[in-house]
């Protein structure tokens, strides 16, 4: 998204990139020719601080692996970088302090990467609360589900791993907390939270069922082709050149894993408990197996109730069209794609649905708006100066989307309640 993104918009230049397989980067590299822009210098990510000396470079985009965000946020805000990272801010408490800290001691800011804000569907929800058409939100329920292809996907690759992630309360669902932060114009107090790995993994109800396959990876097994679950990276261009024979060569990274493989680390069905300072509780619950995908979110407040409704593929088939990364990084549409709906409710008055003008992959429409917003306008775009431009998340809003996973995953190792304040996180919320 990043690296079509800004090659597309002539405010800025990709000077160079960092990346420690050079096979992904030489591709990115055909990537930058084929739209018209001059090659960039490829660095091993331990260069670093020579690159952004050699390049003079002015901006950095992190999208590492999410454990690693803090390797570069960090020496970046020290050099006077802008700073952008991908979502989650970090992974850890110590992580997030240190960034927290950087950020205090240098004066500079972090930009994290929410672009579900950018959805006009959830900028209508944002302004539809803000205006009080449902008066002061008491309680929140927000249900997000994953199909069994978009969220089988996270127990393919590295984000099976917590250390890599910070599972998926910290890695997806990072994005469903900031928006309700957003939304409500609240801050986390306290969460308790329940989940397991229910059912992917060796031992989940996916095998249980007779779902599972005994291969390793996808990649030259025979079993793989009749598996509705496996991801085939040969049968997608940008997946094989990015991940294919070469690629795996380098490092040895393997993007296909099964999904019901033993060592997977992470919860596939999590619930929340989420109290927050204006007195507002939601009850938070993430599927990563679900036949349909797509996510509610119902408000019920002093003036009225608003319920958003959004179904981004109704069913996946067996035989169904061969996953592909846009489909599955959410920058290209679901197939099958279903309605979505914002209705209002006053108290003591019938529903009515509000307009929306629903867009199906890049986030709702996000991504572009971000874009805009952060790197100005491709040629004939126009940036939207209204809401959009107000709603760049910094290092006080990834901390606290962070805040709510970080909590989560401690209150599902110790079975407790966990407040926000005694995690330390190096800024107050």
């Amino acid at each position: 998204m990043f690296l079509r993104g800004i090659a597309e918009r002539p405010s800025s230049q990709i000077v160079a990139l960092a990346d420690v397989n050079h096979v992904r980067a030489a591709y990115y590299n055909e990537v930058l020719a084929s739209l018209g822009q001059p090659q960039a210098a490829i660095y091993h990510p331990d260069q670093f601080k020579e690159m952004v000396q050699k390049e003079k470079v002015q901006f950095v985009v992190i999208t590492t692996v999410d454990q690693f965000h803090d390797r570069y946020v960090v020496p970046a805000l020290e050099m006077g970088l802008r700073v952008l990272t991908e979502k989650p801010m970090t992974t850890t408490i110590e992580k997030c302090r240190r960034i927290n800290e950087t950020v205090l001691r240098t004066g500079k800011h972090v930009t994290v990467t929410f672009n579900y804000r950018y959805n006009p569907t959830h900028e209508l929800v944002k302004r539809t609360i803000a205006q009080g058409a449902i008066g002061k939100v008491i309680s929140v329920h927000f249900e997000w589900l994953l199909d069994t292809v978009h969220g089988a996907d996270y127990f393919k690759r590295w984000h099976a791993d917590k250390a890599n992630s910070g599972g998926l309360m910290i890695h997806k669902s990072g994005h469903h907390f900031d928006l309700v932060n957003w939304w409500i114009d609240a801050m986390p107090v306290e969460v308790a939270g329940m989940g397991r790995l229910a059912f992917y993994g060796d031992k989940g109800g996916g095998k249980q069922e007779g779902w599972a396959k005994g291969y390793a990876r996808a990649t030259g097994s025979e079993e793989a082709k009749e598996d509705p679950f496996a991801i085939h990276i040969d049968t997608d261009d940008n997946l094989s050149r990015l991940y294919g024979k070469e690629a795996h060569a380098v490092d040895g990274y393997e993007r296909d894993r099964n999904c019901f493989q033993p060592g997977i680390t992470i919860e596939d069905d999590v619930g929340l408990l989420v109290k927050y300072d204006n007195d507002a509780v939601m009850t938070y619950h993430l599927t990563a197996y679900s036949p349909w995908e797509g996510y509610r979110v119902m408000f019920n407040g002093t003036k009225g109730r608003l319920e958003l409704e959004v179904v981004e593929s109704t069913h996946r088939l067996k035989k169904g069209p061969a996953t592909s990364g846009g489909a599955v990084h959410g920058t290209a549409p679901l197939p099958n794609p279903g309605p979505s709906k914002v209705t209002l409710q006053p108290l003591w008055e019938p529903a009515r649905e509000l307009p929306i003008v629903a867009e199906h992959g890049s986030h709702g429409g996000g991504d572009k708006r971000m874009l805009n917003v952060l790197f100005g306008p491709r040629p004939g775009d126009v940036v939207d100066t209204g809401d959009a431009s107000k709603q760049a998340a910094t290092e006080r809003d990834g901390t606290a989307a962070l805040a709510v996973g970080l909590a989560a995953n401690e209150s599902m190792r110790t079975g407790k309640f966990v407040k926000i304040k005694d995690l330390q996180l190096g800024l107050d919320l």
